[in-house]
């Protein structure tokens, strides 16, 4: 009997260790899923409304004014880029697949009909110059690789991707090179790793460090993230002492808008959110303040930080009249869009559930099981390493500058004195040229993107490095200034510059011109 009753209870302890929870399987039900999807575009809206009248108000340091807001402002997210931008994305999906290779995000995007700016832009003007993912986005192609672009418009990956960083992150990988390379890439990875952390984590700053892990340690942006973490245990209430040693240390290192206050760099802004999320303390106004008044791009900044609170705490859980604004107006449409905030809710929420089944969860009435994902990091990726600014010249800088040919001096009204102020010089000939001699590592040449312009030729010592066209004119916009082409990975050492009209353009241009402003020469750090 003895022998018996031992090995009954051998196998009944084996029985029990079998049928124990898989401890990477975490539930969550229906209802708490969609509610805590409604809770993150719910904070999206309300962020980016709160911060939108003090956008690069504050540049290089806090904004210390009066901030008006009431939850009814919230109206106001039907128009912010911040939202309309990434439910092009959606639309995609919805219109191809989520699988839809990242030429067709492109073009959706790049045909969407809205204006667009820095790395955005340029992924747009990409698109119609033939030049597609993931070159789009990489800094060979793309001055602005750094940017904030993907990060403000990756909500979406995060909220479909529940407990699941590592399928945000192929997600990511295929939209965020449309526009993104880098610093720039990992803004959205980071925030979308921040969202899928929130749905099964409370604590901020479990969240931030789990977030941290899908990025690569040795990224600058993984380094500012530790930065702030480090400052927030040697400060713990006083969030302006962390932003002055940020400001200090991180503020003068961005590289398309060099020598500039204006910082539209996604790892000084991501910063932010963070500082706004530790020193917040969960307070959804204290939240949207802080990061708000950390200044720069301040009404992106407090969206994001306010959308991870809604996915932590769910559209349930934010203060009644928030619930009530963005209820009242749950139907009406962001604009260029076919979506409201319910079925962008809802489709996201039908995008989560899919995502879930295909990583090994499994779907229920009343029942989601979550494959809980240890996060992966990215691949490294530098765009534009050791690069710090050394001088920016002026084309009107004469000692600097040899030009031969036909080149004139675009003056444009000043809006408040009606004195004409220079802006740039162009030529349109073939074979209007310009020298410009140089000692650095990397440059850029500044000028504008115009419905009169067209293609030039860069050489670097002598050598064609590349050919490039100025055109731009979509939807009535132009751009200017902007980085026109710029050459990097040059040898220590003194350079010449050359470029040269060509006289070639698109067939939809109104002439051959090249317009040069600036000069940014970069040397190693």
């Amino acid at each position: 009997m003895k022998t018996i009753h031992f090995f009954a209870f051998v196998l009944i302890g084996t029985l029990t260790s079998c049928i124990q929870p898989d401890p990477t399987m975490r539930t969550i039900s229906p209802d708490v899923l969609k509610d805590k999807i409604a809770g993150g575009w719910a904070g999206k809206m309300l962020g980016v409304t709160y911060g939108a009248p003090t956008e690069f108000h504050a540049l290089g340091r806090t904004f210390d004014d009066s901030i008006r807001w009431t939850p009814k402002d919230a109206i106001g997210s039907l128009t912010q880029d911040d939202l309309y931008v990434q439910l092009t994305f959606l639309m995609t999906m919805d219109q191809y697949g989520i699988d839809a290779p990242a030429k067709k995000y492109q073009e959706l995007f790049a045909r969407s009909g809205y204006m667009l700016w820095h790395a955005n832009c340029q992924a747009r003007k990409n698109y119609f110059d033939s030049i597609f993912p993931p070159r789009s986005g990489a800094p060979d192609y793309n001055f602005h690789a750094n940017d904030i672009d993907f990060q403000i418009e990756a909500d979406y990956i995060g909220f479909m991707s529940p407990g699941m960083p590592n399928s945000a992150l192929k997600l990511a990988d295929k939209i965020g090179h449309i526009m993104n390379y880098g610093d720039g890439f990992y803004g959205g990875v980071f925030l979308s790793s921040l969202y899928s952390e929130a749905f099964f984590e409370k604590d901020l700053r479990k969240i931030v460090e789990k977030a941290l892990l899908s990025l690569p340690a040795e990224s600058d942006y993984a380094k500012i993230i530790r930065d702030v973490l480090e400052l927030k245990d040697k400060n713990p209430t006083d969030w302006r002492a962390v932003w002055k040693v940020i400001e200090d240390k991180w503020g003068k290192t961005h590289i398309c808008t060099a020598g500039e206050a204006f910082n539209i760099d996604a790892k000084f802004n991501g910063a932010f959110i963070v500082i706004g999320l530790l020193y917040g303390n969960g307070d959804y106004m204290k939240t949207m303040e802080i990061t708000t008044r950390c200044g720069q791009d301040s009404d992106c900044n407090p969206s994001n930080a306010m959308a991870i609170l809604g996915v932590i705490n769910g559209f349930s859980h934010l203060p009644e009249p928030m619930k009530k604004a963005v209820t009242d107006m749950q139907d009406s449409l962001f604009i260029y869009t076919n979506y409201s905030f319910r079925k962008a809710v809802d489709n996201t929420y039908k995008y989560a559930v899919n995502h879930v089944k295909a990583e090994g969860g499994s779907v229920t009435a009343d029942k989601i099981s979550v494959r809980i994902q240890a996060p992966v990091p990215a691949p490294l990726e530098v765009s534009f390493p050791k690069m710090v600014l050394s001088e920016k010249v002026s084309i009107f800088d004469e000692k600097r500058w040899k030009l031969s040919g036909n080149w004139q001096t675009m003056d444009l009204p000043d809006e408040n004195t009606a004195v004409k102020a220079k802006e740039a010089k162009f030529a349109g000939k073939k074979g209007d040229a310009l020298e410009f001699a140089f000692e650095g590592t990397a440059i850029s040449l500044e000028g504008n993107w115009k419905k009169d312009a067209g293609k030039a030729e860069l050489y670097i010592d002598g050598k064609l490095h590349s050919t490039f066209d100025t055109y731009f004119y979509y939807n009535k916009q132009e751009q200017t200034p902007i980085n026109i082409c710029h050459a990097m990975h040059l040898s220590s050492g003194k350079h010449i510059l050359k470029l040269v009209v060509t006289g070639d353009k698109k067939p939809e241009s109104l002439d051959s011109k090249i317009y040069v402003s600036d000069a940014l020469v970069f040397n190693e750090k």
